[in-house]
């Protein structure tokens, strides 16, 4: 049997971290429905300090998701008190093709990522960066 998953990720902010990756993948932000979170805190469902306003949009504080524009894949950025204080133990590989490589690392850099590592191995090679909050990805 065959299992459906979302990634989901620890933030400090979600909606900008959302934002960050969407426009790294070439995804989607997931859109807020605004009519729904008012009718939640109007029936006492929620509180209004679960919500927020981001871009202009009035969204639920705790969370955003992006979705892959055709596959609807999903990534969960989940609001948490704590900062992240370790390496990760799971992390992705965006495979862009050697071409596209610096490029991308020069676009995203600019955008807040941090370059961690350059690594080869045989004919493989890579860059490992962070995203803004320190989550590390991979670049192939």
């Amino acid at each position: 049997m065959a299992y459906d998953f979302q990634v989901t990720v620890d933030s400090a902010r979600p909606h900008d971290l959302a934002g960050w990756w969407a426009e790294m993948l070439g995804w989607q932000v997931e859109g807020s429905n605004e009519e729904f979170i008012r009718e939640m805190v109007a029936k006492g469902y929620a509180p209004e300090e679960a919500t927020t306003t981001h871009n202009g949009v009035l969204v639920w504080k705790d969370g955003a998701a992006i979705v892959h524009p055709e596959t609807k894949q999903r990534f969960l950025f989940q609001l948490v008190p704590e900062g992240k204080t370790v390496k990760n133990r799971l992390h992705l590989d965006i495979r862009m093709g050697a071409d596209k490589i610096e490029a991308e690392l020069e676009r995203l850099t600019a955008r807040g990522a941090t370059l961690l590592h350059r690594g080869k191995q045989g004919p493989a090679e890579w860059i490992t960066i962070a995203d803004p909050e320190g989550n590390e990805l991979c670049l192939s």
